[in-house]
């Protein structure tokens, strides 16, 4: 899953690449609303159907819209477990100790694994069609209106664009460490649990060592070029909208309302 990177802008003429960044971000916004509002098997088949047409609009392969949920799967199975085995001890199949594991839990952990699921391949789709400095300004026109309140606007819009840049930057670097730590001897592959967790652990502190330095050479990069904290603004280009972005926001509308009322 590491041909093709994950959450970095890709480059494009697509319908969703065209589409203004701020609609996209209120898109998205209204997409977790009814991801969700959604809790019927139609429901998520709708859903799907939805993300399938989003992903061949945007033309990203779909290891890099796929590859942060790919990389989830322990997290997600870990809570499909959970949820089985302790949400709703009513009509268990059988217990074990603390273990009862229910239908009710079952589709409970489904829910969630689900929803957490489709709200990763959206983040990943806004990220992957919208420029990073696109992305920041459509960030700060949603913030703008805690500027009434003091609150400095564009530097908490840079922080959270930044953020989100750095994930895909730290996957890298955390493959990297655990290919490093594989070749001196740890034991990722090892079916025993406790081999896994004690490979693990080695690659803490040298993620965060790694986090920091990243952190670093961006700080001394941005100053370099002449970034400022108390600096003003400067007004870059508009995000004008057309009817692209109206007709994709009305489609996302319209899926939230069918979620909502109907499913």
């Amino acid at each position: 899953m590491n041909a093709v990177p994950t959450g970095v802008y890709q480059p494009g003429s697509s319908f969703l690449h065209r589409l203004c960044a701020f609609a996209k971000l209120l898109c998205l916004i209204v997409l977790l609303c009814a991801v969700v509002a959604t809790g019927s098997l139609s429901g998520y088949a709708l859903l799907l159907l939805f993300t399938a047409g989003l992903l061949l609009l945007s033309r990203v392969p779909l290891r890099s819209a796929l590859g942060s949920a790919w990389r989830l799967r322990w997290f997600f199975l870990i809570i499909l477990l959970m949820n089985t085995c302790f949400f709703n001890p009513e009509g268990a199949w059988f217990s074990l100790w603390i273990f009862t594991p229910s239908p009710a839990g079952l589709m409970q952990g489904l829910n969630v694994v689900l929803r957490v699921l489709f709200i990763l391949v959206f983040s990943n789709l806004l990220t992957l069609t919208t420029a990073p400095m696109e992305l920041t300004r459509a960030i700060e026109l949603l913030l703008s209106p805690l500027g009434l309140l003091k609150i400095p606007v564009g530097q908490v819009a840079m922080i959270l664009s930044v953020a989100i840049q750095f994930v895909p930057t730290l996957f890298e670097e955390t493959d990297m460490i655990r290919k490093a730590q594989t070749a001196r001897g740890a034991k990722f592959d090892s079916p025993r649990l406790l081999d896994k967790a004690g490979a693990a652990a080695p690659l803490v502190v040298p993620i965060f060592l790694a986090a920091f330095k990243r952190a670093d050479e961006l700080a001394l990069a941005m100053e370099a070029r002449g970034y400022r904290t108390d600096a003003p603004s400067r007004p870059g280009r508009r995000l004008s909208g057309t009817w692209r972005d109206a007709a994709a926001l009305v489609c996302c509308c319209l899926l939230w309302a069918v979620q909502i009322l109907y499913l």
